[in-house]
């Protein structure tokens, strides 16, 4: 069973960092793709960043320059580093593990990890 560990949210004033993880375990197929979500309260779900499984990213145009996504492919992790935090960067975040295996695609997402910038 896929499980995803997210540690790392919190309150920050604005111009602040911090840095997220997500571990995930419990599959034996390969990852295709990490990627990190956020929802701002009565928003929808949307793209922060993602990593593939060789190296490449892309950001939101909102979070470029700002914050970095990276993974330790040995541990199955992904960060994202989040520097010159804004108030407009609210929001829960989660994580998104996708796998490939015997011919399928599957996704599966973190608990989520609550961000909050205060102004």
């Amino acid at each position: 069973q896929v499980q995803l560990v997210e540690s790392g949210g919190g309150l920050v004033q604005a111009g602040g960092s911090l840095r997220l993880s997500c571990a995930a375990s419990g599959s034996g197929f390969s990852i295709v793709s990490m990627a990190w979500y956020r929802q701002a309260p009565g928003k929808q779900r949307e793209l922060v960043a993602v990593i593939t499984s060789g190296g490449s990213t892309n950001y939101a145009d909102s979070v470029k320059g700002r914050f970095t996504i990276s993974r330790d492919g040995g541990k199955n992790t992904v960060y994202l580093q989040m520097n010159s935090l804004k108030p407009e960067d609210t929001g829960v975040h989660y994580c998104k593990v996708t796998y490939s295996g015997r011919g399928t695609i599957d996704n599966y997402w973190g608990q989520g990890t609550q961000v909050t910038v205060s102004s």
